[in-house]
């Protein structure tokens, strides 16, 4: 080699200087740091490896900052819309959660509308039968944004009725995140064709973070889905996880205008429109519904962690029971914290995660930090009917909050998500319906059974927990 020094070496001298880096130019969270100086110190070439593809972030800045500078534009013209809050605060049912949607307003300006009516699905038939019946009936345009677009009999289906929507002169687009994308371009020539638009969010696949994690969509801007379900068989329960319990939401009222603002941000980034602010595409016609909603954004292009800041919010006001579903739970200090204090001050805590990991050392991960909040009294199940992907809290029946950001590290900092959050007892207490509903499905873990588990799952679970701080 050249200079005498080793292939090994060589590794070693690139990690110490991405030690520097890590400590001096990139503002990682204090434990985050301390995790990929280890690693890199500890596992030479394998650790930089890790790193590119998982860690790596000074370029976030750079990448991101046309990006924010846009969105800011887009925000600034929509925001006049949250006038909706004081029609929210005259109703004594929400007063108590009126400071979470003043900082969400102020920290995301999530804007608040109070005309919706909402629709829970919690299967994943019913939920793309109503999606694709709403893309039928589209009569302007029809905008879709997912995190994974398989390439199965499913996503052929949506794109053969997207391509016949745009034959008939509705505007059609189509966005994913670039690793989730599936379907070969070729497959997607009669789309173009036909006049259908797609692009792909951040087409750098060699690294894990800064994926666009969102699950959206908005049919004339006055219908919108939002929630946990990609596009693809395995959400019908076709898939090697069995049976897939998700949740989702379908709004209608102008609740459908924030989807319709993130859709927008996030094309524009991708696609390289610019597409302007058209009061087509943001109709004003209040809805039929009486349900306040917010939709709060949340990437590693803000400043702060909206979603999770909204998720510890809603935990601090629950006075009688707070439910969450979650994939992965991976929680940070702020989230664990406001568990266990709510917990210990009387409220029903419970939350359920998979039985069976479809990301393994995520599993055993979460099977740890749940390990962590039972002496404080949180209940927490394994939903034993198949795979449970739904993203949902929800706060003594009342106020909600549906979407693509799971409990963990990668949600809150690392991933492009978007959320709702609603605030009604008729919603509220559908969703706290669902979750009691997924009780007789589900084995509790108590104290004893979390004790007596096997050495061997000890191990992996401390293995696991070790991984859990990097990003």
């Amino acid at each position: 080699m050249a200079f005498g020094l080793s292939l090994l070496e060589i590794f070693f001298l690139i990690q110490i200087v991405l030690v520097f880096a890590i400590i001096f130019d990139q503002r990682r969270n204090p434990t985050s740091t301390v995790g990929w100086i280890l690693v890199l110190l500890l596992l030479p070439g394998l650790g930089l490896l890790l790193y590119l593809f998982l860690g790596q972030d000074w370029t976030k800045r750079r990448i991101f900052s046309l990006k924010a500078e846009d969105d800011q534009r887009l925000q600034d013209i929509v925001v006049a819309q949250r006038s909706e809050l004081e029609r929210v605060t005259r109703d004594t049912t929400y007063e108590r959660f009126l400071s979470i949607i003043k900082m969400l307003l102020e920290s995301n300006r999530a804007f608040i509308t109070a005309d919706n009516t909402l629709t829970l699905f919690t299967d994943g038939t019913a939920k793309f039968t109503s999606l694709f019946d709403a893309i039928r009936a589209a009569r302007h345009h029809i905008h879709l944004e997912y995190y994974i677009i398989r390439d199965d009999a499913l996503s052929r289906e949506l794109i053969q009725l997207l391509t016949e929507k745009a034959r008939e002169g509705v505007e059609v687009r189509l966005l994913a995140d670039a690793l989730g994308m599936k379907v070969k371009k070729k497959k997607l020539k009669e789309f173009e064709q036909a006049g259908g638009k797609h692009a792909v969010f951040f087409p750098r696949i060699f690294t894990m973070n800064y994926r666009n994690h969102r699950k959206l969509a908005v049919i004339d801007g006055t219908t919108g889905f939002i929630g946990g379900y990609n596009i693809g068989e395995e959400y019908l329960g076709k898939g090697p996880l069995g049976y897939w319990r998700d949740a989702a939401i379908k709004i209608e009222g102008t609740g459908a205008t924030g989807l319709q603002v993130r859709f927008f941000m996030d094309w524009n980034y991708a696609s390289g429109e610019k597409m302007a602010y058209d009061p087509v595409y943001f109709p004003v016609t209040p809805g039929a519904g009486s349900c306040p909603l917010q939709t709060v954004a949340s990437g590693p292009d803000a400043r702060w962690s909206q979603i999770k800041e909204g998720y510890v919010k809603l935990i601090l006001t629950a006075q009688e029971s707070l439910y969450i579903q979650t994939p992965y739970f991976i929680p940070d200090d702020s989230i664990s914290d406001a568990l266990r204090i709510a917990a210990l001050s009387g409220v029903d805590v419970r939350i359920m995660i998979p039985c069976k990991p479809d990301h393994p050392f995520v599993f055993w991960s979460t099977l740890s930090f749940i390990g962590d909040l039972l002496d404080s009294g949180v209940k927490a199940y394994t939903y034993d009917n198949g795979f449970i992907h739904a993203k949902t809290i929800v706060v003594d029946g009342i106020a909600a909050a549906v979407g693509s950001a799971n409990f963990d590290i990668r949600s809150f900092r690392l991933n492009f998500e978007a959320s709702s959050f609603f605030y009604d007892p008729e919603y509220g207490g559908q969703l706290r319906q669902a979750f009691l509903d997924d009780l007789p499905k589900c084995t509790e873990i108590t104290v004893e059974s979390y004790r007596n588990r096997s050495r061997w799952i000890k191990a992996r679970e401390s293995v696991s927990r070790l991984f859990s701080p990097l990003g």
